[in-house]
């Protein structure tokens, strides 16, 4: 397609972006009781048409050929999901992916929530809380890649440096360096590190507002009542931010769901270190098995949908009170 076909296009969509906006804000204007349920139909008619067509559509075409052999002409029944359940390879990545649901999120919100409590309580507030969010600012690959040299091994003989700042320390201790990247189960942890790192960040900025929100009279209260530190926080503090909680725990669960960009970097899902999203990838593009990747997206699918209604009842929940 050519630039000039392409500008066209481009300028038919904001036309019938405008004709659209002009017609909502005419409907939006009259008086009628049909208007309003007519404005709202017709603003979200187009969002709704556009997330059938990129959402439940495709979602509905991969759960179809999860049921499908390599080639996607075939049917072969639950197959692909027997495979998951009887091949140990593939039961190792569901354990990956389990185990990554279970500890990153947990880490980073308790990292997080000592981060936004310290940092709420030195000098320089500001500056330390820019300084643990700049993670954030980091995409997966760059931080995957500032971390494989934090993990950099080289053998241990004479006039031979290591690179890598973990296996350098451990030399300057008098220790050998090891392989953090290759040796199984502990590369798994250090690839969930990463991760860790750069959530910490937003579980510490999302927390650190809620806490500021917590009135101070109840804290007061409790302190003449002869609370301490610890029981104001876990008392007062924790029960009032619950839905802040459970907003960062939701949120880095998701994200932990989707990770590919750590581990196809740092290791490519080798020794015993794939994930549901990264082995999707690899059975779908570089084996070719459309089948089995369907399957692996429908499972890493069926993880995600009862968290997100989960957080949605939550929100709903949190507006009602």
């Amino acid at each position: 397609m050519s630039v000039p076909e392409k500008f066209g296009q481009a300028l038919l969509a904001l036309a019938i972006f405008g004709v659209v906006l002009l017609v909502v804000l005419h409907i939006a204007g009259r008086t009628s009781t049909r208007a309003p349920r007519l404005s709202i139909a017709l603003f979200l008619g187009p969002a709704l048409a556009l997330l059938g067509i990129g959402l439940a559509y495709p979602a509905i075409r991969t759960i179809v050929a999860s049921f499908f052999d390599a080639s996607g002409r075939n049917f072969v029944g639950p197959a692909n999901y027997l495979t998951l359940v009887e091949d140990p390879t593939m039961q190792r990545v569901v354990l990956n992916t389990l185990l990554w649901i279970v500890v990153c999120p947990v880490v980073s919100t308790a990292i997080g929530l000592l981060y936004a409590v310290m940092a709420d309580r030195v000098r320089w507030e500001v500056l330390a809380k820019t300084l643990i969010f700049l993670p954030m600012a980091i995409s997966f690959v760059g931080a995957a890649i500032i971390w494989k040299f934090v993990y950099e091994y080289r053998a241990d003989q004479p006039g031979i440096q290591q690179i890598g700042i973990l296996n350098q320390l451990l030399v300057w201790l008098g220790g050998q360096p090891q392989q953090f990247l290759t040796v199984e189960p502990r590369n798994t942890f250090a690839l969930m590190v990463v991760m860790i790192w750069i959530e910490a960040g937003f579980a510490m900025t999302v927390l650190s507002a809620a806490i500021k929100g917590v009135p101070r009279e109840l804290l007061e209260s409790a302190l003449i009542d002869g609370a301490g530190p610890v029981q104001q926080f876990l008392q007062i503090t924790v029960p009032m931010i619950r839905s802040a909680l459970v907003l960062v725990l939701t949120a880095i669960t998701i994200a932990v769901l989707k990770v590919f960009d750590v581990v196809l970097t740092m290791t490519g899902g080798q020794f015993a270190t794939s994930v549901i999203a990264n082995e999707y990838y690899a059975q779908t593009f570089r084996f070719f098995n459309s089948g089995l990747g369907a399957a692996l997206a429908t499972v890493l699918f069926a993880f995600i949908v009862p968290i997100v209604i989960y957080n949605v009842l939550q929100f709903r929940k949190a507006r009602i009170s």
